[in-house]
């Protein structure tokens, strides 16, 4: 007996002995060995025949095609007759119904040879037609369940996007029907897993597996090795930290618990933990609930200035003004690139939301002190519900950005945060602060200092783990380095001019 270098055997016709084709035949149910294709081409070689499985429409699904008569197919595939056996032009022939899984139609297995079939070829014609039956069950039924766990995937991103538009209301009538009670909560918090993008499939699935129907798991649509939960309960969370304890070059960030429609700013939260995370011997960690610039203003008159600011958008209808500031957001914490993955738009429809908000506050977002006091604006919104509307009679009118960076508590903070760069010889706070004044262009910020441009990414590098913050990705951890440079007069207000006058969008003033 020789070996095939398919895996198959072939029989030992010289020697007078055949191997028991039966057991060849079970190899095929083997878990590394079910494959339809390969056991037609078993079959024909085991019967010295042309093979050929198709479905009731003619199309061939293994083997190689064989004219057979439509009327004898179509009586085989409707159940009219179980097999077939006959002589045509010369070839015998064998045609068997083949079940499938309800809907796929009925198959046939046909196989065609120059001699009659004796008694073994009958037979292991028979036998082959049912462990093929088997195999396309098995098939079919792991193609449903992929396509079962697709969809199931689908819906949960579809549902994690419209949170980060703070569309609740249809985020909770989606999941209402897969996922009872999942987002009966009016808070939640987000979770970043990280691992390697071969990996993160099956990071997904231990996920999914740790947390139950208790969080939603979604592949991250924008970081290929990432694997966000929104979870509103702590057990979730406790779960993530020990699997990721477990699983070797897996990290963990988390958010500060966060109301469903601040999905988008937990998702933030989670991303700078993560950063974190990686130097961390547990390898997890929680954003770091810090002093942050904006608790140090006066709540009132920080909630005054961003009505005031934002009031160009409040003619807009209720879903297009969500939509754009949900998307202002994100797009000010990421690339337009990963913004538009993680709302499942084109980056082009990110930038035009981004300019549609630029243009109706007559700003430039190119500039690093508008960006940082527009994303202070943004995350103060999520609470004015919380304050009495400026109507502009409590005082002349409402409070200046000067005003909310002038108070003593700021101002303090903003010393206490730069003064850490002074003892640094090379001069540190005076490169971060022509980097921010020239936008965050490294060869810009050279050519005024009369250096490299590699050292100032390097003096700002160096910065990083001196202010705790990230600085060479654009997010919080920059504009609050951006607004302590404001608070302590090292940088000049920024251009927000208001609303811009003539423009579609801009309210109509008596």
């Amino acid at each position: 007996m020789a070996g095939r270098q398919d895996g198959t055997r072939q029989w030992a016709t010289g020697a007078g002995e055949q191997v028991d084709w039966a057991e060849e035949l079970l190899d095929h149910l083997r878990p590394a060995g079910r494959d339809v294709r390969r056991v037609v081409t078993w079959l024909a070689s085991a019967t010295h025949a042309a093979v050929s499985l198709q479905d009731g429409t003619g199309r061939l699904l293994a083997g190689t095609r064989t004219q057979l008569d439509e009327d004898l197919v179509a009586d085989i595939t409707s159940g009219r007759l179980a097999s077939a056996a006959l002589e045509d032009r010369g070839r015998h022939l064998r045609i068997v119904r083949v079940e499938r899984v309800h809907p796929a139609p009925a198959a046939v297995l046909a196989v065609a040879r120059e001699t009659p079939f004796d008694r073994r070829a009958f037979d292991i014609v028979t036998h082959t037609a049912q462990v093929v039956e088997l195999l396309l069950a098995g098939h079919e039924s792991t193609a449903a369940g992929h396509r079962l766990r697709r969809a199931a995937s689908d819906l949960r991103l579809a549902i994690l996007q419209l949170l980060m538009v703070e569309d609740t209301v249809s985020a909770r009538r989606v999941a209402a029907g897969l996922w009872p009670g999942l987002l009966d909560t009016e808070a939640a918090c987000v979770y970043v897993v990280e691992s390697s993008p071969e990996e993160r499939d099956r990071l997904a699935e231990e996920c999914l597996a740790v947390t139950g129907e208790r969080a939603l798991v979604v592949r991250c649509p924008a970081m290929d090795g990432h694997v966000i939960v929104l979870t509103p309960g702590e057990r979730a969370g406790q779960e993530l930290r020990s699997l990721v304890g477990r699983l070797p070059g897996v990290f963990l960030g988390g958010s500060a618990r966060q109301s469903l429609a601040r999905t988008a700013t937990a998702y933030g939260q989670a991303v700078s933990a993560l950063a974190v995370a990686r130097f961390r011997p547990d390898k997890a960690a929680v954003y770091a609930e810090r002093t942050h610039p904006e608790r140090l203003m006066d709540p009132a008159a920080l909630h005054g200035w961003t009505a005031h600011l934002l009031r160009p958008l409040d003619t807009l209808p209720h879903h297009t003004r969500a939509e754009l500031l949900a998307t202002t957001r994100l797009g000010l914490e990421f690339t337009a690139v990963n913004t538009a993955k993680v709302l499942g738009v084109s980056r082009n429809t990110v930038r035009a939301r981004m300019d549609r908000v630029e243009s109706l506050l007559r700003t430039d977002f190119t500039d690093l002190t508008v960006r940082a006091t527009v994303h202070l604006a943004l995350n103060a919104q999520a609470a004015l519900a919380q304050y009495p509307a400026d109507d502009g009679t409590a005082r002349p009118g409402p409070a200046c950005l000067t005003d909310l960076l002038t108070g003593s508590a700021l101002r303090a903070w903003a010393g206490d945060l730069l003064g850490r760069l002074e003892p640094d010889a090379r001069n540190l706070r005076r490169t971060l602060r022509t980097w921010i004044a020239v936008g965050g262009n490294a060869e810009r910020a050279a050519q005024t200092l009369g250096v490299h441009a590699q050292t100032v990414r390097e003096h700002v590098r160096s910065a990083e783990p001196v202010l705790e913050r990230q600085l060479l990705a654009a997010g919080s951890d920059l504009y609050e380095v951006v607004l302590a440079h404001l608070a302590a007069g090292d940088l000049g207000q920024p251009p927000l001019h208001g609303t811009k006058p003539g423009h579609p969008d801009s309210p109509v003033h008596g």
